[in-house]
C-alpha cells in the first residue's frame, strides 16, 4: 500500500468551509471567499481570471508556449505505462484525439512492439459525451488476475470525491446490475467477488472533521448502501479515513486488513477475521507494503522493537501472516534498513521476490530480496546511474516487473525483467522533447541556518558564464516525507531550458529525500528551518553567480505553495517571480477550510498555544504587509480542487489588492488539486506558468 501522503491523488477529502466563531470571522475581511462555489465568490473568481488571462493569454508567446506544451502532452510516441493483470498489459492513454483518456488493453509480447495493437476497453470522452459528465479517470481496483471485474473510480471533473462502477474487462462494458456506488470520498477492495469492503461517506456521523469517512461495512452484490454490514468503525476525531486493505501473494495467501488513521503519521493496523477484527501489534508510524511467501512486508517511519529485534526508522521489515493470524510476539526480520543518506521510494512483490527502489543521496538505485533459511538477502540491479528509478507494473502472479528511468536531460526508459533473475532490458523509450545538447546537471550542496548541508540539483547551459545573469527557477516541496528526485520534465524542458535558461531542485527538509529524520527536522514549530533551507540554497546559487534575484523564479504547489508563499513574505529581496500553485496560505484558519484538520501533524493546530503562536509567524496570508517591495506573484488554484481547496489562493490576492500590492490571480474551473481533468487543461497552466517567468525573468 502507498503511503498516505496528503498531496496525492488517493487522498478524497472534502472542500467545505467549517463553522468557525463569530470573532474569528469578524477578524477576517475576505472569509466570503471561502464559499466554496458561492455565487458572489465565483463572480470575484471570473473578473480575477478575465484580467489575468489579458496579461499571460495575451503575451505574443503564449500561442507557442501552448502549442509546445500540448504537443508534448499529447505525442503519440510516449511511454505507454503498463499495468499487469493476469497476462495482458492495461493502459490508460490520454492524446490529441483523446484528451480524458482511454483504458486499455494488449498482450505481454506485443507490448514489446514498436507499435502495440491495442483494444479498447473503455473510452472516457465518449462516457462523457453520453452522460453529459466530464468523467476523469482515478484509477481500478482489479477483482483478481485471474477474475474479469474491475471496479472504476470516475470523478466528475476531477474531484477526489469518486463514484465507483463495476466493469467487466473482457466485454468491455459496464457490468450490468453491477457494484454501482454513488458519488463520494470513498475506498473499496474486493473481499470476494460478491462482496465489497466499503469505507465511504455513509451519511450521518461517519465522516471526520476534514472529510474522511471511518466507517467500513461489507457490501453485498445487490444490496443497498442502507443495509451493508458494518465491520469497523475509527472515530470522528481521527485525522485521517480508515479503509480497507487486501494483501495476496503468489502462493495463495490472502488477508484483509483494516487501517485506521488516528492521526496523519500515526495509525492502528486490524485484520478482519472470520470472528471479527483484531488489532495487530504493529507501529504506529508503519505501513503495509505487499506481501511475498506469507511474509508481510511492513514499512517504518520509528524505530520498532519487538520478539528481541530492532527494526530502525526509514526500515522496511517482514512478519509472518500465521504470526499476525495467531496474535503470538512479533518476531520482525529487517529486509533493508537504510543509511542516513538513503531512503526508500518503493517496494512492490512479485510471486517470489520483493523489489525496492531506493533514493541514494537522491539518486536512485534498486535492489531486488529474496528469502531465504538464513533471512533476506539482496541483489543489487544494474541500471543507469544519476536517475528516478522506479517500479511502474508488477503482481504477485509472476516475477515479470516494469521499471521506469529518467533524469533531467535523460528521457524516459521503461525496463523489464525477471526479479527470479533480474537482468533488466530496456523495452521502451521516449524520444527528446527538448534540445539537451550543451545543457549539464551539476549537485552543489548549501550551508542552512543551523549549518546542516542541504543539497540542489542545478541544471544550466554547459560553460555558463558565472555572471548572475542566467534567468533561473527553483522548485521543492519539504513537507509530508515525500522525497523530490531528478525527472524528465519535458515541457520544462522545451520551454525554458532550451532557450539558455537554468532549472533548481532542492532537496530541503521536510521532504523524504534522507528518509523520517529529514522530514521530522521540520515538523510543527521546528518548520522555520524548512524555509531557511530554501533561501540557503537561493543564496549559495547566488554566491556562485549561477543567477541573482533580478532573474531567479520560485514556483510550488500544495504544501509547496505554502513554501512559496512564506518565502514572498519573508525573502521578497531573493526573487523576481514567484508562482503559487493551489497552496495552503492561511495558516490560521486551515484547520476549517478543506481538508486541514488532517495535517495537524505536520503543521500544528492554532488549539495549542505555542502551535498556535508559531502559525501567526509563517502564515502568509496573515503577514503580507503594506507598502513591502513584493515580487508580483503568480497564484493560481482549481475550483474543482476538494483537497486543499480554492479559498486559500482567493483570500491571499484578495488580500494583496486590498493592499494596493500588484499580483496575477487564476482559478480553473476543472481539474482538482492536480489540475488534471484533460491535457489541455495542463498545457493551458504550463504555459501561462511559463509566459510569466518569461515576462518576470527574461524582460523580452
Amino acid at each position: 500500500m502507498k503511503r498516505f501522503l496528503t498531496m496525492v491523488s488517493a487522498a478524497l477529502l472534502t472542500g467545505a468551509a467549517a463553522p468557525s466563531p463569530a470573532s474569528e470571522l469578524a477578524d477576517d475581511p475576505f472569509v466570503w471567499l471561502e464559499d466554496w462555489t458561492g455565487p458572489r465568490a465565483m463572480q470575484w473568481v471570473e473578473a480575477e481570471n478575465k484580467a489575468t488571462v489579458a496579461t499571460l493569454q495575451g503575451d505574443p508567446r503564449y500561442a507557442g508556449y501552448y502549442r509546445d506544451a500540448l504537443a508534448i502532452a499529447s505525442a503519440k510516441d510516449r511511454i505507454a505505462m503498463p499495468m499487469l493483470i493476469h497476462g495482458r498489459i492495461y493502459n490508460f492513454w490520454r492524446d490529441a484525439d483523446h484528451p480524458q483518456g482511454v483504458w486499455r488493453y494488449t498482450s505481454e509480447g506485443d507490448y514489446a512492439s514498436a507499435t502495440p495493437n491495442w483494444t479498447t476497453v473503455l473510452d472516457l470522452d465518449a462516457l462523457s459525451r453520453a452522460e453529459g459528465k466530464k468523467w476523469v479517470w482515478k484509477g481500478a481496483t482489479i477483482l483478481d488476475p485471474e477474475e474479469r471485474i474491475a471496479l472504476l473510480a470516475l470523478s466528475d471533473g476531477g474531484e477526489d470525491a469518486v463514484r465507483l462502477r463495476e466493469f467487466d474487462l473482457v466485454d468491455g462494458r459496464f457490468v450490468p446490475g453491477g457494484f454501482d456506488i454513488p458519488n463520494a470520498k470513498q475506498n473499496a477492495e474486493w473481499l470476494d467477488k460478491d462482496t465489497l469492503l466499503l469505507s465511504r461517506d455513509w451519511g450521518a456521523d461517519s465522516l471526520t472533521k476534514s472529510g474522511y469517512p471511518f466507517v467500513i461495512k461489507t457490501l453485498k452484490r445487490g444490496q443497498k448502501l442502507d443495509d451493508a454490514q458494518e465491520v469497523f468503525r475509527g472515530a470522528a476525531s481521527d485525522q485521517l479515513m480508515s479503509m480497507p486493505i487486501l494483501l495476496s501473494d503468489g502462493q495463495g495467501n490472502r488477508a484483509a486488513f483494516l487501517f485506521r488513521g488516528v492521526t496523519f503519521f500515526g495509525n492502528e493496523t486490524w485484520l478482519l477475521t472470520a470472528q471479527g477484527t483484531k488489532r495487530l501489534a504493529l507501529p504506529a508510524r508503519s505501513q503495509l507494503q505487499g506481501m511475498v511467501d506469507g511474509q508481510v512486508l511492513i514499512q517504518t517511519s520509528e524505530a520498532w522493537e519487538s520478539g528481541g529485534v530492532t527494526v530502525p526508522a526509514g526500515a522496511l521489515a517482514s512478519v509472518a501472516l500465521k504470526a499476525l493470524q495467531a496474535g503470538s510476539v512479533l518476531t520482525p526480520e529487517i529486509v533493508f534498513a537504510p543509511t542516513p543518506r538513503q531512503s526508500i521510494d518503493g517496494v512492490v512483490a512479485t510471486r517470489s521476490r520483493v523489489v525496492l527502489s531506493l533514493n541514494d543521496n537522491v539518486r536512485g538505485r534498486v535492489r531486488v530480496y529474496a528469502r531465504g533459511a538464513k533471512g533476506w538477502s539482496a541483489q543489487p540491479v544494474d541500471l543507469p546511474d544519476n536517475a528516478t528509478i522506479s517500479t511502474v507494473a508488477a503482481s504477485d502472479k509472476s516475477d515479470q516487473v516494469y521499471l521506469s528511468v529518467a533524469g533531467f536531460l535523460a528521457p524516459t526508459t521503461l525496463w523489464a525483467m525477471d526479479a527470479a533473475d533480474p537482468k533488466p532490458v530496456q523495452v521502451k523509450a521516449m524520444p527528446a522533447r527538448f534540445d539537451a545538447a550543451g545543457l549539464v546537471v551539476e549537485q552543489f550542496e548549501a550551508r542552512s541556518s543551523d549549518g546542516t548541508k542541504i543539497p540542489y540539483f542545478i541544471v544550466h547551459k554547459k560553460g555558463m558564464t558565472p555572471d548572475g545573469s542566467t534567468p533561473t527557477i527553483m522548485t521543492a516541496y519539504g513537507g509530508f516525507e515525500v522525497p523530490m528526485t531528478p525527472s524528465y520534465a519535458a515541457i520544462t524542458g522545451k520551454l525554458w531550458l532550451e532557450r539558455g535558461n537554468s532549472f533548481v531542485l532542492a532537496n530541503i527538509r521536510g521532504g523524504g529525500e534522507f528518509g523520517p529524520a529529514w522530514h521530522e527536522a521540520g515538523l510543527k514549530t521546528r518548520r522555520q528551518i524548512i524555509y531557511d533551507d530554501f533561501a540557503a540554497v537561493a543564496q549559495d546559487i547566488f554566491a556562485r553567480k549561477l543567477s541573482s534575484p533580478q532573474k531567479f523564479g520560485i514556483y510550488g504547489g500544495s504544501n509547496g505553495g505554502l513554501l512559496m508563499g512564506v518565502e514572498f513574505n519573508q525573502h521578497p529581496d531573493l526573487w523576481n517571480g514567484v508562482v503559487i500553485q493551489v497552496p495552503l496560505l492561511d495558516m490560521i484558519r486551515y484547520e476549517q477550510i478543506a481538508a486541514g484538520a488532517s495535517w495537524v501533524d505536520e503543521y500544528g493546530s492554532v488549539s495549542v498555544p505555542e502551535e498556535k503562536a508559531f502559525l501567526e509567524t509563517i502564515s502568509p496570508y496573515a503577514n503580507i504587509r503594506k507598502g513591502v517591495a513584493y515580487p508580483t506573484p503568480y497564484i493560481w488554484t482549481t475550483t474543482k480542487d476538494d483537497r486543499v481547496g480554492p479559498q486559500h489562493a482567493r483570500k491571499f490576492a484578495a488580500r494583496l489588492k486590498d493592499y494596493g500590492l500588484p499580483y496575477l490571480f487564476y482559478e480553473d474551473t476543472a481539474g482538482g488539486h492536480s489540475g488534471d481533468a484533460d491535457i489541455e487543461q495542463g498545457a493551458r497552466l504550463q504555459a501561462m506558468q511559463m509566459v510569466y517567468f518569461s515576462q518576470r525573468l527574461e524582460g523580452k
